[in-house]
């Protein structure tokens, strides 16, 4: 297996700039993930990865080799796509064989890896079928199997569970998860699902309009975003995010948004000293917001009174979408709060895990 690095790579088609010297350390037999909205530059960096796009500048090395001028055939890299990709009139063997028989591998040491593909696969059963005679997620383990076969040094994944639906698609994560701890090797994989990114990666890379906003553990750029957007992209419902200024007063610290005062906790001040007397943004997830019928006040809790306008409830907690003013705020509470529309309500928001960002640079306090 290889690690992968990126070095001040660029790619530009004309004078656009799809992706934009971006640096990267891919470690061996890590499972990092590329996410971002649709155009943030993703595929296009696995793309150049793989040889199927040229770079502009930079420098791509997978393992010990520089592979700028290597075609995608000579890299040692397995792509799987979206739309599978499989070939409708070869059966299910034979796609998977493919790649080994233009290589001129033997017959036994073809059926030797691709048996070992299927079984890993649960899909010997299906080696007569040909791909119309499969669902979605046959068709995408038939796919995973075909670069299994190879045992390259690297497996790109370009958002193959997208056309899948809901419940396959937590299925097939799963899967993805065991083979590469079976596999133990390194896998580079795009989507524009965080959901998929926040299970599956050791690191997740968040993309924006061909940069690189912050790269980190899963749980690292949840808890700890470096700015607004990465703030705003991960975590479902996203983070709260109110303008705001940040006042002293007496010694103590508040975030001051319309029509409310909260109270900075002061172990947080070293933190957020620096924003005093300064326009901000004000960030809380809807996690740390409670229903005050349900949760007594707590350390470093701050009430925050609201209206409610939409009321989602999902069996293990309760969406609400609620207005204060003029600005608005999603909690996820628990499902013992009893809510219509329209009603009041008082929350308690834990200022414990409040962030706080510039609001001309977007930059995390």
């Amino acid at each position: 297996m290889a690690g992968v690095q990126l070095v001040n790579v660029t790619k530009k088609y004309g004078q656009v700039t799809a992706v934009d010297n971006i640096n990267l350390a891919i470690d061996d037999k890590e499972f990092l993930v590329l996410v971002g909205p649709s155009g943030c530059g993703k595929s296009t960096t696995l793309r150049m990865i793989a040889g199927l796009e040229g770079i502009t500048s930079g420098e791509i090395v997978i393992g010990d080799r520089q592979v700028n001028e290597i075609p995608p055939k000579d890299r040692d890299i397995a792509m799987v796509f979206q739309n599978y990709a499989l070939y409708p009139h070869m059966n299910v063997f034979r796609n998977m064989a493919f790649g080994l028989r233009l290589r001129k591998y033997s017959k036994p040491e073809i059926q030797k890896r691709v048996h070992e593909a299927a079984k890993i696969l649960d899909i010997s059963d299906l080696f007569d079928r040909k791909p119309k005679e499969l669902s979605g997620g046959q068709r995408q383990r038939v796919a995973m199997g075909r670069a299994i076969v190879r045992q390259p040094k690297v497996f790109l994944f370009d958002e193959p569970l997208s056309n899948l639906d809901a419940k396959l698609r937590v299925q097939m994560r799963e899967e993805l998860a065991r083979l590469h701890q079976r596999l133990s090797t390194t896998i580079i994989y795009v989507t524009h699902d965080q959901v998929e990114a926040m299970t599956l990666a050791n690191r997740i890379v968040i993309m924006n309009e061909g940069a690189i906003m912050q790269i980190g553990a899963p749980m690292e750029v949840y808890n700890h975003p470096k700015n607004i957007f990465v703030a705003g992209f991960i975590g479902s419902p996203t983070m709260n995010l109110i303008e705001c200024r940040v006042v002293s007063q007496n010694g103590r610290l508040f975030v001051s948004i319309p029509e409310k005062m909260l109270e900075i906790p002061s172990s947080l001040h070293d933190r957020f000293i620096k924003s005093d007397g300064r326009d901000c943004v004000f960030g809380i997830r809807p996690e740390y917001i409670y229903d005050s019928a349900v949760m007594s006040p707590f350390e470093n809790s701050e009430r925050l009174p609201a209206i409610i306008e939409v009321v989602e409830p999902l069996g293990s907690e309760v969406i609400l979408l609620t207005r204060m003013g003029p600005e608005r705020f999603t909690a996820s509470v628990d499902p013992k709060t009893k809510v219509l529309p329209s009603e009041a309500i008082e929350f308690l928001i834990d200022m414990n895990q409040m962030h706080l960002f510039d609001k001309e640079t977007g930059i995390a306090y």
